[in-house]
């Protein structure tokens, strides 16, 4: 989901090459920054120090159709969104983060507990030359844009400097490679691969075995509600679409979504909305674009305060960074269930 301002599987065992993929991002993405601060996040769910691992290098992935080899372990990171900065640190890899950037709130990570600092390297896209001042061997970004001339540079120019880079499948756009659609078992795949490719292969395993954990106790709502996930959007509402990380979180849960469009976020127009009468709207939350605020735009506009859920107030909520796809998706949506467990349709 963007926000409103702003390489095939060679050396792996046991892992299949991903083509995933999630929202692009934003027109104005390039803003850039060079703040520096710290953020209080948490390290591995594994007991045994990711870095202590045995890993089988070099490792070679088709990554968007980028061929990236990694003859060793990264051990200064660029993070560049609260997906990757919350993976890394989920693998235990807190302390081979260099600077992260483009955060989307609050880092919080539901299998972990350790609370290392990371620190921030700019609120936005940051540019290069605030990037590569870190010296980092990998920059990780969440999305395929975040690798530009006037983002974090170019993928083929950062390899002739000798830095690697690796994009979050799910988030890669080309024919191929975009999911279609991103279930869960392509999710852990996901987790897998970057364990490999950063040297963490069993906090990856542990990982992945704490989210089906959580998965495998959901109890999807039975009532055949129909949902809209509104992320943003005024005059055209950018929502979540039929083959990205909200269609695998609605699935999961016991939702339909209203917007049957083959892609992973698309924007819709109100009378498209109001058409399909959804029975609850999937409310993302972000400081810079609330639930809250919505809720009072959706009731302000006359066409939408007619909606069967604004009227009822039949809201489920989801922080920004739960609905890309990341390590909070299976924990989402028990979430998700919970709150429409206390919602009552007619």
């Amino acid at each position: 989901m963007p926000r409103p301002s702003l390489p095939s599987l060679v050396a792996l065992t046991g892992l299949a090459a991903l083509s995933l993929a999630a929202c692009s991002a934003a027109d104005t993405e390039e803003a850039t920054a060079t703040s520096s601060d710290a953020v209080a996040s948490a390290s591995s769910p594994a007991t045994e120090d990711a870095a202590t691992e045995t890993a089988t290098y070099p490792v070679t992935v088709d990554n968007c159709g980028f061929a990236l080899t990694v003859e060793s372990a990264p051990e200064r990171i660029v993070a560049v969104k609260s997906t990757t900065t919350e993976l890394l640190l989920s693998l235990g890899l807190g302390d081979r983060i260099v600077g992260a950037a483009f955060l989307d709130g609050d880092i919080d990570l539901p299998y972990t507990n350790d609370v290392p600092e990371v620190e921030v390297l700019s609120d936005f896209l940051p540019g290069q030359e605030a990037a590569l001042a870190l010296e980092p061997d990998m920059i990780f970004g969440g999305w395929e844009s975040n690798f530009s001339a006037e983002g974090v540079g170019e993928r083929d120019v950062l390899a002739e400097r000798g830095i690697g880079s690796y994009v979050a499948p799910s988030a890669c756009k080309e024919e191929g490679y975009m999911p279609d659609p991103l279930t869960f078992d392509e999710l852990f795949a996901e987790i897998e691969e970057a364990g490999a490719v950063f040297g963490a292969t069993e906090a990856a395993s542990e990982l992945v075995a704490a989210m089906q954990a959580d998965l495998d106790s959901v109890v999807a709502d039975d009532r055949g509600l129909t949902a809209l996930w509104y992320s943003s959007g005024d005059d055209s509402p950018y929502v979540g679409a039929s083959l990205g990380a909200p269609q695998m979180m609605m699935d999961a849960a016991g939702l339909t979504n209203v917007v049957d469009v083959d892609d992973t976020w698309t924007s819709v127009t109100w009378e498209s909305v109001v058409a399909a009468d959804p029975d609850v709207i999937v409310l993302i939350d972000a400081s810079w674009n609330t639930a809250e605020s919505k809720i009072e735009a959706l009731e302000a506009n006359a066409a939408t305060a007619s909606l069967s859920a604004v009227e009822d107030e039949r809201y489920v909520i989801v922080p920004f960074a739960a609905g890309e796809a990341g390590v909070r998706n299976a924990a989402a949506v028990l979430s998700i269930v919970e709150q429409l467990g206390e919602i009552e349709v007619d």
